[in-house]
């Protein structure tokens, strides 16, 4: 079960601090307290647990309590908190210089135990809706990136990403390989065991390439039953190793019930970038999807490199009888 909301309470009397902590408690809908003297042991509390709202007097035993609320709006996992400040100052212009300075909200000192009541019921208020839309944001991230059968990253997630790598590692000397897979005879699978069946077997292949990618590495559903795989600093070699890991992996997965005797294969084509011939994302997949067509052509459920795909591509030009080049 989820703790309720939390306060911390910053000021350098002790007796502030527990004067207001008893105030809070009779109705104010808080199950967590939290007090202390200091801005540094604040933004410890802060961060070890869970904060919906901060009292901070102007005064505290290391600093003051507008650079505490500098400190806090630099912190990217503290800036949404909202802080109400302490102050025995009342003009009009002293409390629109708190609120310049990133106070939410102001409590003038001594306090009334209805104003202050009322005055974090709305922070916490405030607090809580902003929690809300941010959960909401980031599902619609989550929806907008992501396969929905599969769970994998879409095809919209993969040329971002694969932006984002090529322009990185054109800055460096590390190796970009991308792995793109596809499921062999899947139309064969679907038209004899129905839609539905198909659809476990993407699913099955996509829990076996998530378990075998490390965490920075990203598998992604490119489209029907083709997979794309971004490996960031990865050799051609290593991304051999990987990819034929993979393939023996998929042909290992069993399945109950109509699918109990089906053995799924698959085809891998690996690229790399940089390599001569490739200058962003689009040769990076045109060169995969090349390697995947050779794999595929010359026998299926094995891994094929751009470089294997072009050496047949010599090779087969070699191989055209000279009557057959046209002559000017």
């Amino acid at each position: 079960m989820a703790a309720g909301p939390g306060i911390l309470i910053i000021d350098i009397s002790s007796t502030t601090r527990r004067n207001l902590i008893t105030a809070l408690q009779q109705s104010a809908p808080f199950s967590t307290y939290h007090s202390c003297s200091s801005g540094k042991e604040a933004l410890s509390l802060a961060r070890n647990n869970a904060t919906d709202v901060i009292l901070c007097g102007t005064t505290l035993s290391d600093m003051r309590g507008v650079k505490l609320l500098r400190q806090l709006q630099q912190d990217e996992d503290l800036r949404d908190i909202p802080v109400i400040i302490l102050t025995g100052q009342c003009t009009t212009a002293q409390k629109l210089t708190l609120i310049e300075q990133g106070a939410n909200d102001y409590l003038v000192m001594p306090f009334d135990s209805g104003e202050l009541i009322a005055r974090v019921k709305v922070q916490l208020k405030m607090k809580t809706l902003h929690d809300n839309l941010k959960r909401s944001n980031r599902l619609l991230l989550t929806l907008s990136s992501t396969d929905s059968l599969t769970r994998l990253y879409n095809r919209r997630m993969l040329m971002q990403t694969l932006s984002r790598e090529v322009e990185r590692h054109s800055r460096s000397d590390q190796v970009l390989s991308v792995l793109m897979l596809d499921i062999d005879h899947f139309k064969n699978i679907n038209d004899t065991f129905g839609h539905l069946n198909g659809d476990k077997v993407l699913v099955a292949i996509a829990k076996v390439l998530k378990r075998y990618l490390r965490p920075y590495d990203i598998a992604t559903r490119f489209g029907g039953e083709e997979f794309v795989l971004v490996l960031p600093n990865t050799t051609a070699k290593h991304a051999m190793d990987v990819a034929e890991r993979l393939r023996e992996a998929v042909e290992e997965i069993t399945f109950d019930g109509e699918l109990r005797e089906l053995t799924v294969t698959t085809s891998i084509g690996i690229a790399c970038y940089p390599r001569p011939g490739i200058d962003g994302v689009d040769d990076l997949l045109k060169a995969a999807d090349e390697a995947l067509y050779h794999a595929k052509n010359t026998g299926r459920n094995r891994v094929a490199s751009c470089c294997d795909a072009e050496q047949a591509t010599d090779h087969s030009a070699d191989d055209t009888p000279s009557s057959a080049v046209p002559t000017l």
